[in-house]
Order: structure tokens, then C-alpha cells, then sequence
């Protein structure tokens, strides 16, 4: 939020990732319609743009400042009264709530997935290489060690090792 207050568009651009799904889905469900729900979000990401030096990290998250945001946009929408019929009455836009992850959550797990990418890759070359197979690729311990030349003993052996190891790391870091 400070690089997008000092002007810096690579900032905003990574927020609209960020936060874009999360506010579509508020401004959907208030106003019922694809269409005006995305106009409302094109509006959130303006004023934000616009008013990025007003955000305030002791008054709220910066995910809970733009839900806010969208939520009175499209509030603001309903009470125009030029929507389409599908759009949900004012009084009931108040309680919707989200039942997606909040930004601080998805922040904790991409810094811990990036923690255990840390710990992989202080592996030797082989047992990172079989610790990936296993779990990113899905690859059985079995296609592992025939596809090495390596008895299927071993490979479990080396993987349980480096799992042990990368447990000891991730609780160092933690």
C-alpha cells in the first residue's frame, strides 16, 4: 500500500492479483450481475489508486479496507437505482460476508511455502530431486527408485531422511 501511495503502478498491479477475486465476489453478490459487478470493481481500483496515501495500517488490513471499498461501491450502485433487476436490496448488502481466505492467511501460507521451498533446496542434489518427484509431481516411491536404478529400500530411505531434515529446518525457522 505504500508503494501504490508513492505512485508505484507495479503496486497496484499486484494488489488487483491479490484482491481482485476476493472484491469481484462482494460486489457480485450485493449486485447480482456480472456486468455491474465488474464496473463496481473497476471503480474500487480507481478511488484506491486515487486515495492509496489515505490507507490507514492501524485502522484495518489493507484486504479489509478495499472490501470495504467495494462494498460501499456497489452499495453506492443499488442506491443510483440504474441496475438490473438481479441486484440484491440495499438492507441485505450489509450482512454478506466472505468466505475466502483473508489476505493475512494467504500471506502465512505463501511465506511458509516459501520457508519449505528454503528448506528444499539446502538439500543434496538427489534427495531434492526425490522429495520433489514425490510431492510436487506425484511420482510413487516406486516409480522413483526404478526410474533411478536405485532398490526400492534406498529411495525410501533417502526420502524419509530428507524429510527428517527438512523438518529440523522448517522448525528453526519457525
Amino acid at each position: 500500500m505504500a508503494r501504490l501511495a508513492s505512485g508505484d503502478r507495479g503496486a497496484l498491479e499486484e494488489i488487483y492479483r491479490a484482491t481482485s477475486a476476493k472484491l469481484f465476489g462482494i460486489c457480485l453478490r450485493i449486485l447480482g450481475d456480472e456486468k455491474e459487478a465488474e464496473d463496481a470493481l473497476q471503480d474500487v481500483y480507481i478511488n484506491l489508486w486515487r486515495r492509496a496515501d489515505r490507507y490507514d495500517p492501524g485502522r484495518a488490513s489493507p484486504i479489509a479496507w478495499l472490501a470495504t471499498f467495494a462494498r460501499n461501491r456497489a452499495v453506492d450502485r443499488l442506491r443510483s437505482g440504474k441496475l438490473r433487476q438481479a441486484s440484491v436490496g440495499e438492507e441485505e448488502a450489509a450482512p454478506i460476508a466472505d468466505a475466502s481466505p483473508l489476505a493475512e492467511d494467504l500471506l502465512i501460507d505463501a511465506e511458509r511455502e516459501a520457508r519449505v521451498h528454503q528448506c528444499i533446496e539446502k538439500l543434496e542434489d538427489e534427495p531434492r530431486s526425490a522429495i520433489r518427484s514425490a510431492f510436487f509431481e506425484g511420482r510413487t516411491y516406486a516409480d522413483l527408485a526404478e526410474s533411478s536404478g536405485t532398490p526400492l529400500g534406498t529411495m525410501k530411505s533417502r526420502i524419509r531422511r530428507a524429510l527428517a531434515r527438512l523438518k529440523t529446518c522448517l522448525e528453526k525457522g519457525e
